[in-house]
Order: structure tokens, then C-alpha cells, then sequence
């Protein structure tokens, strides 16, 4: 099987167009990196394929019995074998195949459950860990609605191909091999000829409609995911929406959306209708085809009655699941699309990968940092840092001082290895090098890194859960008397105690149930609890008033005294106690010293702190301060 009437991306949204991947895959190739997921549970496959066999057996066996049955009715008027034997062979033979029939059904579904649970389950739980595995890149760049929407139906996807290949597919074809092979070897060849050709008629005719009409399902699933884009992205940036008046605005973008996935299913709708119609055509042709055959051969005394009412219910057994064969096969090809879609997600590279046998970083002796000659852009055209190095020594606090856009956060994300040092296109140009206690962050496991530091960012996000558990993140498993230990330090216990609920008060989507301070105080809360040897603080304290950051720094300084410390700051009052202040501008490291050197140097960080000093005495509410 191949998929064919793909949608040029110009016949769809934005959105789904940038999310459509390259030359569609064979599907045999989903069905292939599926097949191992399901080998894991190998017995419970086997077992359900001979329960299937099983029930398939018994459900021939059915027409078999009848015709045996209805033989045995030539039995004369008021003999007592009349009241003893047909009856009870009736009521005996008739309900213990249609008792197996089920018996084997139910028992193959009960046996290939937990097969199918557990895909569906490591397949989910695999995809969920390598996307928190992709780069930062790719998570700046994904659409969430469309990507969660993909995961859903992935999932579903699995449940579906299995259902409908295991539980349908495979015992229709079981059942129709045993009717050809039945008709076959007890009457003449016509009847497997003409069973033989209205199948292949039907199947072709099925398939190819749907192979044709599957492009509107793909188009209708395409704009169902760039509405629920819309949705999830509108509904996340609420407070935006409400700012700017915009509610008719994204109804209207969300409504065009939706008429679009609307016109998309009328046309898989009407295209329905047209494959279920001439599929019954065929199923009328070939019934009267095979009834016709059947009668004469009762006419002509070369079958009986029985074998005429056999024919007629093998026809009905067949042509009951067959009816379905359109539905089943577009679910399939929808199944292997949408679980395909999964997989791609599965097979995409990270970008930041560790060594094979990548050690863990070791800290426990010295946690200094150092970059060296670090050359660094997100994209070739344009350069982040530009051969930057400096050196924080263990125990030690750096500063970052710069206008915006002159990469400081930058640094943070470097040394958190979201990305590599480097510039992407150019391996001319050396990356230089960042190093914790001498070890070169390229050379051991991100999660030790990551572990091993703790950051305060500007744009503090929260879990939609409680404030305890957004602090207990910090290093989960921690009791409440340590959570509620570093809510004191951060200055936000007293707070928490005063809400009705205290520590179970929910922080609300992205935690914009708390104001601005007090989701920062929050982040320092959880970072203080994960108490990692290496510290950096993004603009910690920039959403607090005067009083509280005033007292929130004096808890850093002391959290930070034995720790190695990179804080990156706008507001120069914050960092005049660092060993060491770098001034960037452009991507470049333009001064350094400590704040007395530097202000006695008469520079760009001079001029800086003149204009702060003189903004502050300016500001009414510092004033009052």
C-alpha cells in the first residue's frame, strides 16, 4: 500500500502547510516499526491468532450444520424421529457453534487487550520522553495544538489498526478462503468463480474510491489541527486577547478554520455515500448471481435444498463484514497516517545529542565555569557572540550587564546546553569551548549538567497544579517542612499561609493565577530547594517591588556565598556586589571589572549606572521607596 492524493501545501492553512512532512512513506514501513511494540507481547498474539482461527471454523461450520439440517427434513409425517432428532440436533449442534463463535471472540479480545494497552502505551510514553528529549529549537518552533492533536490520534491510531486489522480484516479473510475452498471442492468451480470475482470487484472497487476520497479526510484532519492550533493558542494567551478587545477577532480566525474543516467533511460525507452505493451494487449482482446458479442446480436435482439455503447464508456471512470493507479500509489508511505522524515525531534527530558513554559531570571538588573564545548564532545570517570567554570561579559571582539583544540569556542557554557552540552551516568558524570544572559540557551527559545548575529565569512558567507542588518540583520528594523552608528564604511563605488554601492553591494555567512577583518568588523558591552547585539568575527579581527585592537579594547573596554564580541583570543596583561585571553589547564582551573599576573607568557601565541613578531619583514611586 502507498498513499497517493497528498495536498499540495498551498491547499491548506499556514500552519498545517509548515507542518506537512516530506514524500508521505510507504505503509509498510509504519507497519513495520510497529511490529516490534507488539512482538514484545508475542504469546498473546499467537493466542488470539488461533482463537480468531477458531471462531472463524465454527462460523463456517454454521451453514454446514444448516444444510445437514434441512437434508434431514425428509423425514415422513408423524414418525417419531420427527420429534426426536431434528429438534435436538437443531437446538445442540446450531447453539454450540454460535456459543464457540463468541466463546473465541471474547477470548481472542480478552488475550490481545493487554497486548494492545501496552503499545499503545510504550508507543505514547516513548514519544512523550524524545520530545522532551528535542532541542529547544524544535520547541520554539512546534505549533502545541497541532502537535498534541497528532499524539492523540497517533495513540488512537494504534488502537484502531489493531482493532480493525486483527478483529476485522484478517477474520474476513480467514472466512472467505474457507467459503472459495467449501464451494469449490463440494459443488462445480462457478460458484468459487463467481464468489472468487464479485471479491476481487469489490475490494478493488473499495479500495481505489477510497485511496481517491482519503485526501479529504487527510485535508479535513489538517484543518482540524490548525483549528485547534487556533484554539489552544488563543485560550493560552487569554490576558493578550482580553488587553487588545480581540474576542470577535480570534472567533473569526477560529471560525475560518472551522468552515474550512466543515466543507472538507461534506466532501468525505458525499464520497461516502457514493463508495457505499456502489458497493451494494456489486453485493446484489453477486447475490443474484450465485442464488441463480443454486436454484438450477436444485432444478436439475444436482444440489438440494440445503445446499441452496448454504449457499445463500455463506453469502450473507461474507458479504456482512465485506459491507464494511470501505469504512475499515479508509480507518486503516487513516490509522497508519495518523500513527505514521507519531513516528516521524519519534524519528526526528536531536539536535543536542549526548556521546555514546557520555561520563557524568563531576562537581563535587570544583564548579568552576569557563567559556572560552565562544563563537555562537541560532542561524548562520546572524551572529549571537562573538569570541566571548570569561571565568567563574567556584564559589564566585559573575554579572552580565547589557542592553537587550546583546545575547546575555544567551550565555544561560549555552551553559544549560539547549544548544552546542557554534554557528550552524559555517564548521569554519570554531565554536570555542564551555567548560564546568574543566569538562567540556560536550563531553558529558546533559542531565548532569542540567542537575548540577539551578536558574531563576525572568519569565518564570508554572504547572497548572499547587504552589507546593510547583516548589517541590525544585527536587521532587521533598518534605513540606523543606518546601516550606525555601518559600521563607524566597519570602513567599507568609503569602501562601494567608490564601485559603495555602500550600494547595492552585498557580492556574502557566501560573497566572499569581501575580508576576509571586510566581518569581516561587521560581526562587524551587530553585533555592534544588540547592545545585551552580546558580544562575536571569533577571531574578525583576517583576518584584523595591522592599521585597531589596530583602530577596540579601537571601541570594547568602545562598549564593559558596556557590558558582552567573546572575544576568538589567538593573545595575543588583549586581554591585560581584567579583566580576561583564558589559556586553552586540554579542561582545566590551568591559569588565569589578563596579568600582568600572565606574572609575568612565565607560559604557559608568554611563549605564549615571542614567539608572538619575532615572531612580526621577521615579516618584522609587522616591517614595
Amino acid at each position: 500500500m502507498r498513499r497517493s492524493g497528498e495536498l499540495s501545501s498551498s491547499n491548506l492553512p499556514p500552519s498545517a502547510a509548515n507542518a506537512l512532512p516530506v514524500p508521505p512513506r510507504s505503509d509498510w514501513i509504519t507497519l513495520r516499526r510497529l511490529f516490534p511494540y507488539l512482538w514484545h507481547y508475542k504469546w498473546r498474539v499467537l493466542a488470539a491468532l488461533g482463537f480468531m482461527v477458531g471462531a472463524k471454523l465454527a462460523n463456517v461450520s454454521v451453514p454446514l450444520l444448516l444444510k445437514q439440517l434441512i437434508d434431514a427434513m425428509a423425514i415422513k409425517p408423524g414418525d417419531p424421529q420427527a420429534v426426536l432428532v431434528v429438534p435436538a440436533a437443531l437446538l445442540l449442534g446450531y447453539g454450540l457453534l454460535r456459543l464457540s463463535t463468541s466463546l473465541f471472540t471474547e477470548l481472542r479480545e480478552l488475550v490481545f487487550a493487554k497486548a494492545t494497552q501496552g503499545t499503545a502505551r510504550s508507543i505514547a510514553l516513548e514519544t512523550f520522553r524524545h520530545l522532551h528529549a528535542l532541542s529547544l529549537r524544535f520547541h520554539l518552533e512546534r505549533q502545541t495544538g497541532g502537535m498534541t492533536r497528532d499524539i492523540e490520534r497517533g495513540v488512537r491510531g494504534i488502537e484502531s489498526l489493531i482493532s480493525y486489522s486483527l478483529y476485522s480484516i484478517v477474520p474476513t479473510l480467514i472466512e472467505v478462503t474457507l467459503v472459495l475452498t467449501i464451494l469449490a471442492v463440494k459443488f462445480d468451480v462457478w460458484f468459487a468463480w463467481i464468489t472468487g470475482a464479485a471479491l476481487v470487484v469489490y475490494v478493488a472497487f473499495s479500495v481505489s474510491v477510497t485511496e481517491w476520497r482519503s485526501r479529504f479526510r487527510r485535508e479535513a484532519n489538517e484543518f482540524d489541527s490548525a483549528a485547534h492550533t487556533k484554539a489552544i493558542d488563543s485560550l493560552l494567551n487569554y490576558e493578550t486577547v482580553k488587553y487588545f478587545n480581540n474576542e470577535d477577532f480570534e472567533a473569526r480566525r477560529y471560525d475560518e478554520s472551522l468552515e474550512k474543516l466543515r466543507r472538507a467533511r461534506l466532501k468525505s460525507q458525499s464520497t461516502l455515500s457514493m463508495l457505499n452505493t456502489g458497493q451494494q451494487l456489486i453485493i446484489a449482482i453477486s447475490l443474484v448471481g450465485m442464488l441463480w446458479r443454486a436454484t438450477v442446480g436444485v432444478v436439475d436435482g444436482r444440489m438440494t435444498l440445503g445446499d441452496l439455503v448454504m449457499v445463500n447464508a455463506f453469502m450473507i456471512q461474507l458479504y456482512i463484514p465485506l459491507n464494511f470493507l470501505g469504512v475499515l479500509y479508509r480507518e486503516i489508511k487513516q490509522s497508519l497516517t495518523d500513527l505514521d505522524k507519531m513516528f516521524v515525531l519519534m524519528e526526528r534527530e536531536r539536535e543536542i545529542a549526548d556521546r555514546p558513554n557520555a561520563p557524568a559531570l563531576q562537581t563535587s571538588a570544583d564548579a568552576t565555569v569557563r567559556f572560552e573564545h565562544v563563537n555562537f548564532a541560532y542561524e548562520a545570517a546572524r551572529q549571537i557572540l562573538h569570541d566571548v570567554s570569561f571565568e567563574i570561579p567556584a564559589g564566585k559571582t559573575v554579572a552580565v550587564v547589557g542592553p537587550s539583544g546583546s545575547g546575555k540569556s544567551t550565555l544561560a542557554r549555552l551553559l544549560y546546553r539547549f544548544y552546542d557552540v557554534g554557528i550552524p552551516g559555517k564548521p569554519t568558524v570554531p565554536g570555542g569551548r564551555i567548560s564546568i570544572a574543566g569538562q567540556d559540557l560536550r563531553e558529558v551527559t546533559q542531565s548532569s549538567v542540567r542537575q548540577a545548575i539551578g536558574i531563576v529565569p525572568q519569565d518564570t512558567v508554572l504547572f497548572n497544579d499547587t504552589v507546593e507542588y510547583n516548589i517541590a518540583y525544585g527536587r521532587p520528594g521533598a518534605t513540606r517542612a523543606e518546601v516550606e523552608e525555601a518559600a521563607r528564604a524566597a519570602r513567599i511563605h507568609g503569602f501562601i499561609e494567608s490564601t485559603p488554601k495555602g500550600y494547595q492553591t492552585m498557580a492556574g494555567e502557566r501560573g497566572l493565577k499569581l501575580s508576576g512577583g509571586e510566581k518569581q518568588r516561587v521560581a526562587i523558591a524551587r530553585t533555592l530547594l534544588k540547592n545545585p552547585p551552580i546558580l544562575i539568575f536571569d533577571e531574578a527579581t525583576s517583576a518584584l517591588d523595591s522592599a521585597n527585592e531589596r530583602a530577596i537579594q540579601a537571601e541570594l547573596r547568602g545562598v549564593a556565598q559558596h556557590k558558582t554564580t552567573l546572575v544576568i541583570a538589567h538593573r545595575l543596583s543588583t549586581v554591585v556586589d560581584a567579583h566580576e561585571i561583564l558589559v556586553m553589547d552586540a554579542g561582545r564582551i566590551i568591559e569588565r571589572g569589578t563596579h568600582q573599576q568600572l565606574l572609575a573607568k568612565g565607560g559604557r557601565y559608568a554611563d549605564m549606572w549615571a542614567l539608572q541613578r538619575s532615572t531612580e531619583v526621577e521615579s516618584p514611586v522609587e522616591a517614595v521607596a
